[in-house]
């Protein structure tokens, strides 16, 4: 049985959302073929994702120079071990699919921050004398992202920074297994209908591999 991260970044619904709708159609036949898996979802809107801000540094500074955690303020306290719950979540899976929209050329603010939460020495990579190396290798990623535009090529390609972004990060991890449903052209209203058909198809059949 595997653990599965379902991770949406949208603040809508699928009903409004064309990356939910097609993420929605890929969990859907993912977990109609995989039965046993156990699926977890994570709407990042609705979940508790510090900001790397002072009390997170501070907090990490004190325990590296040996302080106790309960010598932490409370802030700081709250703050770090929910970093450490998301990133210890986040390490204990077998598999993540990640669910965005384009904006502004790369991922929503919350998905970054989910990101920073799970970029973590020492939990999904650590630094060596010959340079870093990731501590989650077998594992694999999908990433669902829907754009007004296509930035798979053409003119646009090199302002595409939210599938591209994420899938270094994942590789910093040693996650070299991901796939990309890149749902391109929403903003045409006459093709959107085939082009949310298409993505949804896709998302089906990239789910009974998965």
């Amino acid at each position: 049985m595997a653990t599965v991260l379902y991770i949406t970044a949208h603040p809508l619904d699928p009903q409004a959302s064309i990356s939910l709708a097609v993420g929605e159609a890929f969990i859907d036949a993912y977990r109609e073929a995989n039965p046993a898996d156990d699926v977890v979802l994570l709407d990042l809107y609705k979940e508790d994702i510090p900001q790397i801000d002072a009390d997170v540094l501070r907090g990490w500074e004190k325990l590296r120079s040996g302080t106790d955690f309960d010598q932490l303020t409370d802030a700081e306290k709250s703050k770090v071990a929910r970093l450490e719950s998301i990133v210890d979540q986040f390490v204990k899976a077998d598999k993540y699919v990640y669910v965005s929209p384009m904006w502004n050329f790369s991922i929503p603010p919350v998905l970054k921050a989910y990101t920073d939460a799970t970029s973590i020495p020492g939990k999904t990579f650590k630094y060596t004398p010959n340079g870093p190396i990731g501590l989650l290798p077998g594992k694999k990623a999908l990433h669902i992202q829907a754009s007004g535009s296509v930035y798979s090529e053409g003119p646009l390609a090199p302002l595409e920074m939210g599938y591209n972004f994420l899938k270094k990060v994942l590789q910093f991890y040693g996650i070299s297994s991901m796939e990309a449903i890149l749902v391109e052209g929403t903003a045409s209203v006459e093709q959107l209908p085939v082009i949310k058909e298409k993505a949804i198809a896709q998302a089906k059949e990239a789910a009974t591999r998965f």
